[in-house]
């Protein structure tokens, strides 16, 4: 089903600023409603009337509505981790392009990493952004600030300028804090300001033995203009084969450092795009013993592997995984152990891409890709996902009117056919990276409209 909503009595300049949504199933962490309602009031959920209230409010003039025709009525997703690219590599993305993608992907707050040219190190440039997408109205964007100034991996004295209403979340994202005392330092700073140190974590000196083996994998790719002859691919299949080995063992390690220096610092350590077993195995024992350790994964190691087919040849950070390490990442967001999904788009020119920037754009596929993965072949129901994309994040975050179809929460809510199976176009994205290894692929869950803060911000054509 398409939904046309100008033709759905859709009106938007009533003096009383009220929407209903009507004939929608209604679904987040705690409930799943045929047959509901939600009536919006400015930025805010107003109430949820019932089916002799509704047929009353269609009746008045001056109420805004439409029909959702069956379709899933969700709370928006809240992203742990984007790239916008902004400011310093626009070119790949910037915060206009950024929010425009978020919508049309059914996302409604994105938390941002600070690796831009120059790195986010101040409050300042960190309020900056937010404040771009202000303007913008499609999306809240919570830009995060370095643990390190301007990743030096030595200077913290600009975290005593943060605080967590501005700035929930301090990263290095990108790279690691190699110094360990440095790191536990920044740690404890954190702890007291109650911010949380979110972890790409990955040993910086296996980091670098890896690169060699990528770029001469890369090089062999490019032979014969774009296509090598077999003997060449087999070689860049093992070289990088070698290389994601060198990266497992160097996000393992790392992982099992930030662990042990959190449990010192007493703070909240979030594990940033967690890919395998061992580090999924580390996280479930450092909850176990109470260590406030939390962890997101990715749509895309949850649905794609690396060892096989031309997933092999994909370049990300972390690498796509083998499928022990991706069945222990789902085992893990069913039981609990990880509590949210985030997408770390990371988007990339054409030619940027073709010479081997790692990282792919994820907005847009997100939701398809969680719901076919998860939902259709392995068992979760809609309440689940809607916990991982949407209430635990907010949770995290301390986004206390987010997350929920509640009274008095924001009215950032999102529309998907759960029955719609598609085909993935990069060419369509509204994000300016085109890049996604989900090309040419089918998925099942499609986002149809998005609504942030009461306001209709997307619809599919």
């Amino acid at each position: 089903m398409h939904l046309n909503l100008k033709q759905q009595n859709l009106r938007k300049d009533k003096m009383k600023d009220l929407l209903l949504i009507y004939n929608a199933r209604l679904v987040d962490k705690n409930i799943d409603v045929k047959n509901g309602a939600v009536l919006i009031k400015g930025k805010e959920i107003a109430g949820f009337p019932e089916k002799e209230t509704v047929r009353r409010m269609l009746e008045d003039r001056d109420i805004a509505s439409f029909d959702a025709g069956g379709l899933t009525l969700m709370p928006s997703f809240i992203d742990m981790h984007a790239h916008f690219r902004d400011p310093g590599q626009t070119q790949k993305e910037d915060i206009e392009s950024g929010v425009h993608a978020a919508a049309a992907g059914g996302f409604g707050t994105c938390v941002l990493m600070p690796n831009t040219m120059p790195v986010v190190s101040s409050a300042k440039d960190a309020l900056g952004n937010n404040k771009k997408a202000e303007k913008l109205s499609l999306a809240q964007v919570i830009q995060s600030v370095s643990i390190t100034k301007n990743f030096d991996g030595q200077t913290l004295s600009h975290l005593a300028n943060i605080n967590r209403k501005d700035i929930p979340l301090i990263t290095e994202d990108g790279k690691e804090v190699a110094d360990s005392s440095v790191m536990l330092n920044a740690m404890k700073i954190a702890a007291k300001k109650n911010i949380i140190v979110s972890c790409h974590c990955e040993d910086p000196a296996l980091a670098i033995e890896a690169r060699p083996l990528r770029k001469k994998a890369l090089q062999l790719l490019r032979s014969n203009k774009g296509h090598p002859l077999a003997a060449q691919k087999k070689e860049a299949s093992d070289l990088l084969a070698q290389a994601n080995a060198l990266l497992a063992t160097a996000e393992d390690v790392a992982t099992f450092r930030n662990i042990r220096l959190a449990q010192d610092a007493k703070c909240h350590l979030h594990l940033c795009h967690v890919s395998t077993a061992a580090c999924i195995d580390a996280l479930r024992k450092a909850k176990e013993k109470g260590i406030n350790v939390t962890a997101e994964v990715t749509p895309h190691h949850i649905t794609l592997t690396g060892d096989r087919g031309d997933n092999r040849f994909q370049i990300v950070n972390p690498p796509l995984r083998n499928e022990n390490d991706r069945q222990a990442l789902i085992k893990a967001l069913k039981d609990g152990t990880v509590s949210c999904i985030a997408t770390d788009h990371a988007p990339h020119t054409a030619a940027d891409k073709a010479s081997g920037s790692p990282g792919f754009s994820g907005l847009e596929t997100a939701f398809a890709s969680c719901y076919t993965t998860l939902c259709m072949q392995n068992g979760f129901s809609l309440r689940e996902l809607s916990a991982l994309m949407s209430a635990n994040p907010a949770e995290l975050l301390g986004l206390t009117k987010q997350g929920l179809l509640a009274d008095g929460y924001e009215a950032n809510l999102v529309l998907v056919n759960t029955e719609k199976t598609w085909t993935v176009r990069g060419d369509e994205f509204a994000s300016r990276g085109k890049y996604t290894p989900l090309e040419g692929k089918k998925l099942t869950g499609f986002v149809e409209a998005t609504v942030f803060r009461g306001k209709v911000v997307f619809q599919a054509i």
